[in-house]
């Protein structure tokens, strides 16, 4: 009887990590869009609604949780972070659509750099909040993936200038960022893991 009673406690990291495996899920659909597979477009659309759902539902676990496994803020601020990763990769289909580009041979790298990226942020997810080593080192290698990223779109950007149609400059230009971006959002996911794990400690 007394068990009627009792706060509800909702396995709000189960979700966020059920988010993360979502989110790696669409990432290797754009990873195989940029490669040169069309058809990947609407699975990556797709894995960012299922992902926006699992993100809505651990908003609510978070509200309705009488306590939680680690801070309800650090849960919420990777979950959004997280939430940003795999939108800039939708919103970068969407814009290569618009402008009628196919990816090229440097968007494919950084893309599979984000993929991998993405990959080291799920294994951190999976060893919060106890093993916070495992969970640093997967946030040190997401970042190293973003520099790899980093390395890809300077040298991209840097091939531009051989090219003598602004256009088509300012249209590749604008997928390089893109992609860069996604990379900083990789960042902006390990360093609250790093925060996270040195509130916990």
């Amino acid at each position: 009887m007394r068990r009627w009673f009792l706060p509800q406690t909702p396995d709000v990291l189960a979700v966020l990590r059920e988010q993360a495996d979502q989110t790696l899920d669409g990432m290797h659909d754009f990873a195989a869009w940029s490669a040169g597979d069309a058809t990947r477009a609407r699975a990556v659309r797709d894995a960012e609604h299922a992902a926006d759902e699992i993100r809505r539902r651990l908003q609510t676990q978070l509200r309705a949780a009488f306590s939680t496994p680690m801070d309800a803020e650090d849960i919420y601020e990777l979950s959004e972070r997280l939430d940003a990763v795999l939108n800039g990769a939708k919103n970068a289909i969407r814009e290569a659509e618009v402008m009628q580009l196919v990816p090229d041979a440097p968007l494919a790298r950084m893309a599979a750099e984000l993929d991998t990226g993405v990959a080291h942020l799920k294994t951190a997810f999976s060893a919060l909040p106890g093993d916070a080593d495992t969970a640093t080192a997967a946030a040190d290698a997401a970042i190293r993936s973003e520099r790899a990223v980093e390395h890809t779109y300077r040298t991209a950007m840097s091939d531009l200038l051989e090219i003598q149609d602004l256009r088509a400059v300012i249209s590749w230009r604008e997928m390089y960022r893109r992609y860069a971006r996604i990379g900083d959002g990789l960042v902006r996911v390990a360093e609250r893991v790093w925060y996270a794990t040195v509130k916990e400690g």
